[in-house]
């Protein structure tokens, strides 16, 4: 399951402890890692990896294996850091922070107080019927075919539409914008990621610029008047924040759809009983977020930690991923197991003071393309022919994903 790391090691970092994981390969593979390398991870590896090859570019960091110790990480500020945690800044030279979501205390908590207000679930609600005509529109293009590709017909584009809807962006730029958001967040080659920040920078910074001249009734006008320390927010910030919605919006709603569907496609007795009983689908989502959570995220040690024994030194990256741990056998009951009635915990949208700003939008956008596709849909499987991909990463997801029904 492991490889032994090749590169050299810092001092505090024991050889037995350091190894290359096939989870963060960045490559495609034909075994489900949900069913095959998450479980051999619980069941190998110790409580903290150094994992070579665990950040993008294959760079090293610590894994934390189990929930528990995840939970209590998220949860401490004092020795953590989000502080410039993506490099999305630092790989174009520059040093502005993805708002709120790499802020620390005490100025995120003053971001947080401007932005939640905005995301709250009576917010997130209002947009109930929007959300859902734009489900049903894309599901009716295809419904009476009797197949579909629901990555590139569905999933990509539904999460897409609500960012862009919500932003006031032009619906006509997603290919473009889909491109932006897979060299971001998909390639290996940080120039390629580069490049992409870039586009994506001078592109919002358009959009800001004009509604600085001609607000708008949109969200990024909204931006402009935001506050925080008794000052309206500065360049940076408003780009920052406009920079956290595009790369939160668009591609973790795609990557769990995409391992939902999956899933109820081999697991007909599943999607029929959220056909015959629509009022599962809310605790459905919540277990489907446990068990098919996409995103590896990281923070970065302050102060000179222990854990587990082992020294952890500031500067080091120590990652969380929730695909892990939302399959911890010491913390969930039977883990591999997807129970509607599980009614359990779960860190796939954060845990503590950055919990995720968008956790609400996301839920009614799962719970919205489940409810529409199975009543919508008949009984539908995996094309008959087709071997699903999965590709193993910082975001693990099923990049193609054929469906049929009769």
């Amino acid at each position: 399951m492991t490889q032994v790391a090749q590169q050299p090691l810092p001092d505090h970092v024991p050889p037995e402890l350091a190894m290359a994981l096939p989870l963060f390969s960045r490559t495609v593979i034909y075994d489900n890692p949900q069913e095959v390398l998450i479980p051999a991870m619980h069941a190998e590896l110790p409580p903290i990896t150094y994992v070579t090859n665990i950040f993008p570019g294959d760079q090293p960091g610590w894994l934390l294996k189990n929930a528990e110790d995840v939970q209590a990480m998220l949860r401490d500020a004092d020795n953590f850091t989000k502080n410039g945690m993506g490099k999305w800044a630092q790989n174009i030279g520059e040093n502005w922070l993805v708002i709120p979501t790499e802020a620390d205390p005490p100025v995120h908590t003053g971001y947080r107080k401007a932005l939640n207000s905005h995301f709250s679930p009576q917010k997130m609600f209002a947009m109930k019927e929007q959300v859902r005509e734009r489900a049903q529109a894309l599901i009716d293009a295809f419904k009476d075919r009797g197949q579909c590709d629901f990555i590139d017909e569905f999933s990509e584009k539904f999460p897409i539409y609500i960012v862009l809807d919500l932003l006031g962006l032009p619906q006509e730029r997603m290919t473009q914008f889909l491109k932006w958001e897979k060299e971001m967040l998909h390639s290996n080659d940080w120039q390629v990621r580069g490049n992409a920040v870039r586009c994506v920078k001078d592109y919002l910074l358009e959009e800001i610029e004009a509604r600085r001249q001609q607000p708008r009734a949109d969200y990024i006008s909204k931006v402009l008047t935001f506050e925080v320390d008794g000052r309206l927010w500065n360049d940076d910030e408003v780009f920052g924040h406009c920079f956290n919605l595009y790369i939160g919006g668009l591609d973790t709603v795609t990557s769990l759809l995409g391992n939902i569907f999956n899933y109820l496609a081999s697991h007909p007795d599943k999607q029929n009983a959220l056909r015959v009983d629509p009022s599962l689908i809310v605790l459905a989502v919540e277990e489907f977020l446990r068990a098919f959570a996409p995103v590896t995220a990281f923070r970065i040690a302050t102060k000179v930690i222990e854990i587990h024994g082992q020294k952890i030194m500031p500067g080091d990256y120590v990652a969380f991923s929730s695909p892990v741990v939302g399959r911890d056998p010491a913390f969930y009951e039977d883990p591999q197991a997807i129970r509607f009635d599980r009614k359990a915990p779960h860190m796939s949208l954060g845990s503590g003071i950055h919990k995720c700003l968008g956790m609400h939008l996301a839920r009614l956008e799962l719970q919205i393309a489940v409810e529409e596709f199975v009543k919508a849909i008949p009984e539908f499987r995996i094309k008959d022919g087709f071997r699903v991909p999965y590709y193993v990463g910082n975001i693990l997801h099923v990049p193609d994903l054929h469906l049929q029904w009769s």
